[in-house]
């Protein structure tokens, strides 16, 4: 059996401190670099499998919303176009 598989199989099923860890866990996810943070999450996300799954879901959330939400161009005609329209409108 691999590491990941052992690892999962011994954490724990509920987490004393779901705010408090979830909290922790996103300011890392946005960059904050706090004392010790990595290694008290990378502690428990070993342990705690609500943190791990949480943290998990929220990472795929961010990578989806970094590739699929990214800013696009509108082309000259249609700006043209809704500016003419609010112009007849007035």
């Amino acid at each position: 059996m691999d590491k990941k598989s052992t690892a999962s199989e011994e954490r724990k099923l509920t987490c004393k401190d779901v705010s408090k860890c979830f909290e922790l866990l996103e300011s890392i996810l946005d960059g904050e670099n706090l004392p010790n943070s990595k290694e008290i999450m990378d502690e428990k996300l070993a342990k705690c499998a609500p943190c791990f799954e949480h943290y998990h879901l929220e990472q795929a959330i961010r990578e989806v919303l970094k590739t699929k939400c990214t800013k696009q161009n509108t082309p000259a005609e249609l700006v043209a176009n809704i500016r003419e329209k609010i112009q007849e409108i007035k």
